[in-house]
């Protein structure tokens, strides 16, 4: 396995610019998520990192070599797809063999790399079964063995469970992460869907109109965000915004609510006199009868452990609270807001950038706090 740089990698068709001088380092043996909405711009990177797509401008590096401008089949990579692309015509045994027949292996060599393939993927039992017969399960593990077998430096992933349902993909995002930590292969995988990211990732990367907002691990995203867009993307439901007006400076402890003040971290720099926002996700707000935040509750949503409160402010900001089932909450109800300041986020309003607080002095998370991160992520 190798490590991968990306140095100001620039993607322009026409007018339309995909990738705007994107700059990061996949590890040796990390698995690294490019993350965020449709259109901007993750699979181009990718494809480039492949060699699929040239870029306009900036350099790729898979180890010490300078693989930019090379083929795709000149670059020791391997690519598994949303859609599976089998050979329909070739049983499982063929179709992850197929690789290392294009190349020459010896048979013998490529029938105990394929039997290997197959014990790492539990699919021993289905090698001699045509694939046209196979759940979308069992084809992507198929997929993934065609990859797997030629043990390339890198393995790039482009929304490979994008196409399983709820329930699959939820078993696979487990096979995929217990699948890396065996290999220690170094990935790079696509998706739109932070749950698969921040249930899979060592570090993501996540990209907003073909610019990378914020590079961290899943808790550092989560707990921390670089933007309101990954404050907004991370998250669900998403972090709620409370806008307030500036004209703090650095060391202020406290903001103020249309008539409240209220807590929030500390300042590390000036908050010069322009509209801000209040960053809090809906697990740090709690009901407080003796709050000045008023709200009205305009409905909830149960989920089994937890309820989701949607409320209006008097400001009429929509908020949404996470709460345990045993908080009565009803439509109508007239309540009070306190949050949890060590968890607040604050913005300037106009060019969406988190505000330095004494948050960013926190620790970095470790990686046994992904969990924590995509509890919070999830719906419920």
């Amino acid at each position: 396995m190798a490590e991968i740089r990306v140095q100001n990698l620039h993607k322009a068709f026409a007018e339309f610019t995909a990738v705007k001088d994107s700059s990061f380092t996949v590890k040796d043996g990390e698995f690294f998520c490019l993350l965020g909405p449709s259109g901007c711009g993750k699979t181009t990177t990718l494809r480039m990192i492949a060699g699929l797509e040239l870029p306009t401008s900036g350099q790729i590096f898979l180890g010490d070599e300078d693989v930019t401008f090379k083929r795709a089949s000149h670059r020791d990579i391997a690519f598994v797809f949303q859609l599976f692309a089998l050979y329909p015509h070739m049983n499982v045994r063929r179709n992850i063999a197929f690789p290392l027949v294009s190349q020459g292996v010896p048979r013998a060599e490529i029938a105990a790399k394929v039997a290997e393939a197959a014990r790492v993927l539990r699919i021993e039992h289905l090698l001699d079964k045509p694939v046209s017969g196979l759940s979308s399960g069992d084809r992507q593990r198929v997929a993934l063995g065609r990859a797997i077998v030629r043990q390339p430096m890198a393995f790039m992933m482009d929304e490979p469970l994008g196409a399983l349902d709820s329930e699959f993909r939820e078993l696979m995002c487990q096979e995929l992460r217990g699948l890396h930590d065996r290999l220690q292969a170094t990935t790079v995988y696509v998706t739109h869907d932070q749950l698969e990211a921040m249930s899979m990732a060592d570090t993501i990367a996540i990209m907003n109109q073909g610019v990378i907002e914020q590079l961290g691990a899943p808790q550092e995203v989560y707990d921390r965000p670089a933007s309101v867009f990954v404050a907004d993307f991370i998250g669900s439901p998403s972090m709620n915004f409370l806008p307030f007006e500036g004209g703090y400076t650095a060391g202020a402890r406290q903001v103020r609510l249309g008539e409240a003040l209220v807590a929030a971290p500390e300042l590390r720099e000036d908050a010069p006199a322009q509209k801000l926002l209040y960053g809090v996700r809906p697990e740090h707000v709690r009901f407080s009868a003796d709050s000045a935040v008023r709200a009205e509750v305009l409905g909830t949503e149960y989920l089994g452990t937890s309820q989701i409160v949607t409320c209006q402010t008097n400001q009429g900001t929509l908020l949404r609270a996470r709460v345990g089932t045993d908080v009565p909450a009803q439509r109508g109800d007239q309540v009070g807001l306190a949050f949890d300041a060590t968890q607040v986020s604050l913005f300037d309003a106009a060019c969406g950038r988190a505000l330095r607080t004494e948050r960013h002095e926190a620790a970095s998370p470790t990686r046994a706090s992904r969990s924590q991160a995509v509890a919070g992520a999830a719906h419920g």
